[in-house]
C-alpha cells in the first residue's frame, strides 16, 4: 500500500475545501464511467449521458482525450489541478479560476502527461497543440449542462459532509477524521498516512511542510492530486507544495434518494420540523441540518426545540459537538406517517 508522511505542521495546517472544478471532473468521470453508483447519480445519468456523448461523438478529438486522459490508474495531470485556497472567490469565479488552469497547460506537458497515463505515447490523433483548450472547453461544458443547475444542492451536501468531519475531527482526531475518506486510506500510526495505492511503490511521499487540503465531491468519485508545475513547456518540474485528496461524500450526507417527507406527517408537525425529523436517522449537528436542508439557523434552532420538547428528538454532546437524533417515539411517528408501519 502507498503512504504518505505527513509531519505535525503538515496536519494542523490542513483543511477541508470546496472546489467546483473537482466536482466538475467527478461528474466528468462518471459520464465517462456511464454507470451511476445509487439511484440519485443513475437519474443524473439518464438526463445528461446522452446529450454528453453527443456531445463526443460529434467530436472525435475530444473522445479520443477523454479515453487518455481519464486512465483506469491515474488521471492526466494537467484535468485535475489541485484546489487553490482561494475559497472567498464566488463559485463561478472560482471554478473560472480553477479551469484557466487546465486551459494554460503547455502543449508538450499535456501530450507528456497522457503518456503517463497511457503508459505509451498518445495516438496520433493527439499529436496535436490544443489539448489543454479542448479539455477546458469540455469541463466548461460539464459545468454549465450538468453541474452548475443543480450546483446549489451539491454544495449543501458539501458543506454538510465537511461539517460532519470536522465535527469527526474534534471528537476523534485526524485519525477518525480520515478513516474510510476514500478506499484504503487510513492512518497507518505514527506519521503515516495510507492512501491506497495499491503500486505507489514501497517509498512514501514526504508531505513535511506542505498545503494539504481535503476535497469533498457528491459523485462516487475519488483521485490524489498535488501540484506538479511545468518547468520549460515540455516538462514537469519535482512535486510543489499543494497536494489535495478528492473524495465522495460520506453515502449518509449525499443521499439524495431519500423518500419525500410524508404529507400526512408534514401536515401534522409542519414540512420544516418533518423534514427535520426524517433527516434524523443518524445523530447531526444543527450546522448539518441547516446545510441539508437549506433552512436558516434560526428556524432549524426552533423546530429541533419543538422535536425535543414533544419527545421526539434527542441531543448529546460528543466532543466539542451537539448532535441531535430521533427518538424512538419520533421513529414511531415517522413509520406511521408512511401509512405502512415500516421504517422510513
Amino acid at each position: 500500500m502507498g503512504w504518505w508522511r505527513l509531519d505535525a505542521d503538515t496536519l494542523a495546517g490542513s483543511r477541508f475545501a470546496l472546489s467546483p472544478l473537482a466536482e466538475t471532473v467527478a461528474a466528468l468521470k462518471t459520464l465517462h464511467r456511464g454507470g451511476g453508483a445509487h439511484p440519485g447519480e443513475r437519474r443524473w445519468l439518464d438526463a445528461a449521458l446522452p446529450r454528453y456523448r453527443e456531445r463526443l461523438a460529434a467530436d472525435p478529438v475530444t473522445a479520443a482525450l477523454v479515453r487518455a486522459a481519464l486512465g483506469p490508474r491515474w488521471n492526466a495531470t494537467f484535468l485535475t489541478p489541485t484546489p487553490g485556497a482561494e475559497q472567498h472567490r464566488a463559485d463561478g469565479a472560482l471554478f473560472a479560476r480553477e479551469l484557466a488552469e487546465v486551459r494554460a497547460t503547455p502543449p508538450a506537458v499535456a501530450r507528456a502527461d497522457l503518456a503517463e497515463t497511457l503508459g505509451t505515447a498518445p495516438p496520433p490523433l493527439l499529436e496535436r497543440d490544443d489539448l489543454a483548450g479542448r479539455a477546458a472547453d469540455l469541463l466548461a461544458w460539464v459545468w454549465a449542462e450538468t453541474v452548475e443547475p443543480t450546483w446549489a444542492r451539491r454544495r449543501r451536501v458539501i458543506e454538510a459532509d465537511v461539517l460532519a468531519r470536522t465535527a469527526r475531527l474534534g471528537a476523534g482526531g485526524w485519525a477518525d477524521a480520515l478513516s474510510g475518506l476514500r478506499p484504503g486510506m487510513g492512518w497507518l500510526g505514527g506519521d503515516r498516512l495510507g492512501i491506497g495505492l495499491r503500486d505507489a511503490g514501497p517509498q512514501p511521499m514526504d508531505l513535511t511542510g506542505v498545503h494539504l487540503l481535503f476535497v469533498p465531491v457528491t459523485p462516487q468519485q475519488s483521485w490524489l492530486c498535488w501540484d506538479v508545475p511545468p518547468v520549460d513547456g515540455r516538462r514537469r518540474a519535482a512535486p510543489g507544495r499543494r497536494y489535495a485528496v478528492v473524495y465522495p461524500c460520506s453515502g449518509v450526507l449525499a443521499e439524495d434518494d431519500r423518500p419525500p417527507v410524508p404529507q400526512a406527517l408534514a401536515a401534522l408537525l409542519g414540512p420544516g420540523r418533518a423534514e427535520l425529523l426524517a433527516l434524523l436517522e443518524a445523530p447531526k449537528t444543527t450546522s448539518q441540518l441547516v446545510a441539508l436542508t437549506g433552512l436558516p439557523l434560526g428556524s432549524v434552532g426552533r423546530h429541533l426545540r419543538i422535536l425535543r420538547e414533544s419527545g421526539l428528538a434527542l441531543r448529546r454532546r460528543a466532543g466539542r459537538s451537539v448532535l441531535y437524533h430521533r427518538t424512538p417515539a419520533g421513529q414511531v411517528l415517522l413509520e406511521a406517517g408512511t401509512g405502512r408501519g415500516e421504517r422510513y
